[in-house]
Order: C-alpha cells, then structure tokens, then sequence
C-alpha cells in the first residue's frame, strides 16, 4: 500500500509496525522510475515523503540526494538506501530486516 505524506506526522504512522519511506520529487527521473517499481512490491507499508513540500523533514533524516529510502522496523530507522533500486534489490533487503 502506498500513501503520499501530506499533513500527518510521519512519526504517528511508522511507530507501529514496518515501512518503506520513499524520499523523493516529482522532477526526479529516478524518483519516477523507482515509483514504478513500488508499485509492484506487494504486502509492504510504503510512504512517499516529497522532498519539495516536506524539507524538514528531509533534511532531519539527512536526505542529501534523492530517491532516498528509509526503511523502519517499528518505529526505529533499520537501513537507508540512496538511488534506484530493482524490485528484486528491494524485495533482499526486506526480507534480511
């Protein structure tokens, strides 16, 4: 399932349970080309966090280039990955968090 931040507090929705944080920016090839492919992954929390209207928050998990993502394990940040990632790339580090 994906779900675009808008007003929420990012904090209130990953404390509980799993998710796939996707930093990213609509003038962003990569970004575009990695949202294909999230699009595919099934049974994962994904929230994408648009750089453009979020900047804080970007700049509090240290986001410095985009696409970004921010994998958590109840509410704790597991692992970052910067750039486009496969679905099979995704789908690995999944499955060792």
């Amino acid at each position: 399932m994906i779900k675009y931040l808008e007003t929420e507090n990012l904090y209130d929705i990953i404390q509980n349970g799993d998710y796939l944080v996707d930093f990213y920016a609509d003038w962003c090839g990569p970004c575009k080309m990695l949202g294909s492919v999230l699009e595919q992954l099934e049974n994962v929390n994904i929230i994408k966090v648009n750089t453009d209207t979020h900047p804080a928050l970007s700049q509090e998990f240290g986001v410095m280039s985009i696409p970004t993502l921010v994998f958590f394990k109840d509410g704790k940040e597991a692992r970052k990955e910067i750039g486009f990632k496969s679905k099979e790339e995704i789908e690995k580090i999944l499955s060792e968090l």
